[in-house]
């Protein structure tokens, strides 16, 4: 049987997710960014109309559990704008959460993230999750982490959809992989390390790709990461030393001023092409997310 990803409108498989946009919102709420929520439909059905202009076909949303992530509106907008929407379960800090909130689903986080998988998103109208989305913290993991993390790895085993960390600042990546990989018994190429690009230690990003994780460099144009300027440099010294297979690309389109999904395509995507050379960046946008996101224990 062929390798599927799960999306918004059903399970699709993995070699027709065409161009990926790795990690991205098109809705997300938290209390750490106010007056600057995606929650706008107009504007996530225009974004992803302009992504599907510049030839994207699968936009992953990292929006985790109870930070508006409008699974119920998802699928209608993949249907309207063609392009495949893969939705996350999961948890992300605990700063970004109501301490009730919090108490209410601590104690069955691995059977909310299967469940959400398996049967639906809570008030997403039938929307599975294909995605497990935690957090770590700046260089190490707090015991909500680490709760996270191990709720991630259970619900993993039982459903085989990869996880996909948030690195706080890109930090903490060895921590992260010890404890699912190492700890959990989480194969590596089935973990996802998004901001790696806010970190540009090259040392640490050939360790985590040696070790078979997914390295996802996503946020581009922020003024106050080493993204846009440092990416290709990281990239090349990557698949220079033979893991160009391990490489992702995202948008991570947080705030409304975000250049988000259609900038990767429009800015990034021409930039690392001078780099890295055309059919390599085709690969990382298209093959390697493909296998990264299929679903498989």
């Amino acid at each position: 049987m062929s390798a599927v990803v799960r999306t918004v409108d059903g399970d699709v498989p993995a070699d027709r997710l065409g161009v990926v946009d790795a990690h991205d919102h098109l809705f997300i709420r938290s209390p750490l960014l106010p007056g600057q929520e995606l929650h706008d439909l107009d504007d996530a059905a225009a974004r992803l109309a302009a992504f599907r202009e510049l030839g994207g076909g699968t936009v992953v949303q990292w929006t985790p559990y109870g930070m508006g992530r409008r699974a119920d509106r998802l699928a209608a907008l993949s249907r309207q704008s063609g392009v495949h929407i893969v939705a996350a379960t999961g948890m992300h800090q605990a700063v970004h959460y109501a301490p009730e909130l919090l108490d209410s689903v601590r104690d069955c986080l691995a059977e909310l993230f299967v469940r959400e998988i398996t049967e639906g998103v809570a008030d997403g109208g039938g929307v599975r999750a294909g995605l497990i989305k935690v957090a770590g913290g700046f260089h190490g993991l707090d015991a909500h982490a680490r709760l996270t993390m191990r709720a991630a790895a259970e619900a993993h085993h039982r459903t085989g959809a990869a996880i996909a960390v948030h690195l706080e600042l890109g930090t903490g990546a060895l921590d992260v992989l010890d404890l699912l990989c190492g700890e959990s018994g989480v194969a590596p190429d089935r973990v996802i390390l998004g901001h790696l690009n806010r970190s540009p230690d090259f040392a640490v990003h050939r360790q985590a790709a040696a070790a078979g994780a997914y390295l996802g460099f996503d946020g581009p144009s922020r003024a106050n990461h080493a993204t846009d300027w440092r990416m290709p440099e990281a990239l090349k010294e990557l698949a220079d030393a033979g893991f160009a297979d391990r490489l992702l690309l995202g948008g991570d389109t947080v705030t409304p001023d975000t250049p988000g999904m259609p900038y990767l395509l429009r800015g990034v995507r021409p930039r690392l092409e001078l780099a890295l050379g055309e059919e390599l960046v085709g690969r990382i946008l298209v093959g390697n997310p493909a296998a990264a996101f299929a679903l498989r224990n």
